[in-house]
């Protein structure tokens, strides 16, 4: 069970490890039913998906006791990315396809868990 104290719900069990992205939805959201239609059977195959695999919350389940958010979700979907089961960004509802991958991408590239690996730069010296 979930505790809010200073803004944040504060979980018993230990948290997840690694990323994920929850998922928060309802029965009879609309913006839940576009997202799945539009990305929902792709998502795990894209390269944002290995980065943060896809978990869903019903907004009015109880919430696991291994996820940690900061304040309570109001708008469904919203997208709440967990690094070792703590809430480290999130967006707020389903603007479509085109404004939704842009966005996942600036949340996965501030956390450096979900940070793609960039090459090393050649090594520039006298041969």
């Amino acid at each position: 069970m979930a505790v809010l104290a200073s803004g944040f719900f504060i979980c018993a069990a230990p948290a997840t490890a690694g990323s994920e992205l929850l998922m928060v939805e309802q029965t009879g959201c609309e913006w839940c039913d576009a997202w799945n239609e539009e990305i929902g059977g792709i998502y795990h195959l894209t390269d944002e998906g290995k980065r943060a695999p896809l978990r869903r919350q019903d907004l009015f389940d109880t919430w696991p006791a291994d996820i940690t958010v900061k304040g309570s979700v109001h708008f469904t979907p919203t997208f709440i990315l967990l690094e070792d089961g703590t809430e480290t960004g999130r967006i707020e509802g389903y603007p479509g396809d085109d404004f939704f991958w842009p966005m996942l991408v600036r949340l996965l590239d501030k956390n450096t868990r979900t940070k793609p690996l960039k090459a090393n730069p050649p090594k520039e010296g006298n041969d």
